[in-house]
């Protein structure tokens, strides 16, 4: 179960990403579907898992369902309402790297009713995936974990409420380097080793999966430490790449597969994401990327 945002992406390729008091101009506009949760999903889909979606659409929105339900997703649990899908503005500069500017719309507006509803239908082993997109987020979790699921997070974007969170809660987190020395309490130029040694002691038996851009990603859990490097590719756009890692590390794990062969498969499929335009568009096939 994929319990997140689920947005409307409107994508301008700009030279380069716009400065404080500057007016550029796109050649082109772009507008697909997106938001982490329904990124995630849609990975976890399309790398062959059985996956659910919950989260909250206006009806400007219902393309977002459809196209989900296309790569396999059950959207049965994504509540409509008479206000706005959540919207993502994006700038892609020329290198591939991206600015991205949210609006919540119904993201942000989550009720306890629907979290209720959507995890009475789930059992104690079963994943819940969450992101830092949607309302409630702190209310999800205790729900699951007194369910015994097992609870999956990439606390993007990071904030500092973030600390207010039950985060012993959580299973397995998905990082980048940003996130993880936040979360660490340490400078953002901080070592992925460094880091890693803090957050493995702070949780304890909960698996930290840090990425770390052109560097790879990393792994730890206790004193267990694992590496992977990308599959260098020309880079075309960045945008949902940690989306579409999640999914395959997921995938990777709920495969049988061992930490080190899970991190080299969502390295894989995230350079292959990489090499394409847009976001849930852009992740590969399972057939891509199992070999």
């Amino acid at each position: 179960m994929v319990f997140g945002s689920l947005n409307i992406d409107i994508i301008f390729p700009v030279d380069h990403i716009v400065r404080p008091g500057e007016t550029i101009g796109s050649d082109d506009l772009v507008k697909s579907a997106g938001g982490k949760g329904a990124n995630q999903a849609a990975a976890l889909a399309k790398a062959g898992l059985e996956v659910y979606m919950a989260g909250k659409v206006g009806r400007d929105g219902r393309f977002l369902l459809d196209l989900l339900n296309s790569y396999g997703v059950n959207t049965s649990n994504v509540a409509e309402y008479d206000g706005e899908t959540g919207q993502a503005m994006i700038q892609v500069d020329r290198q591939g790297q991206n600015s991205i500017v949210l609006y919540a719309g119904g993201n942000g507006r989550i009720t306890g009713e629907e979290i209720r509803r959507t995890l009475a239908c789930f059992d104690p082993g079963d994943i819940l995936v969450l992101q830092n997109e949607i309302s409630r987020v702190g209310e999800i979790m205790e729900a699951a974990a007194e369910k015994g699921m097992r609870i999956y997070f990439n606390p993007s974007p990071y904030d500092q409420q973030l600390e207010e969170l039950p985060l012993s809660r959580v299973g397995v987190f998905f990082v980048n380097e940003i996130e993880a020395a936040a979360l660490a309490g340490l400078p953002p130029e901080s070592s992925p080793e460094k880091i890693l040694r803090i957050l493995t002691g702070r949780f304890p038996r909960t698996e930290i999966v840090l990425t770390a851009g052109k560097d790879g990603a990393y792994y730890g859990c206790e004193g267990m430490r694992e590496k992977a490097g990308i599959v260098d590719v020309p880079v075309v756009d960045t945008t949902g790449a940690g989306d579409t890692f999640t999914g395959y590390f997921t995938a990777a794990r709920c495969r049988g597969c061992s930490p080190a062969e899970s991190l080299y498969i969502a390295c894989r499929a995230s350079s292959i994401a990489v090499s394409r335009r847009g976001a849930m568009a852009a992740i590969p096939l399972a057939r891509e990327v199992f070999l």
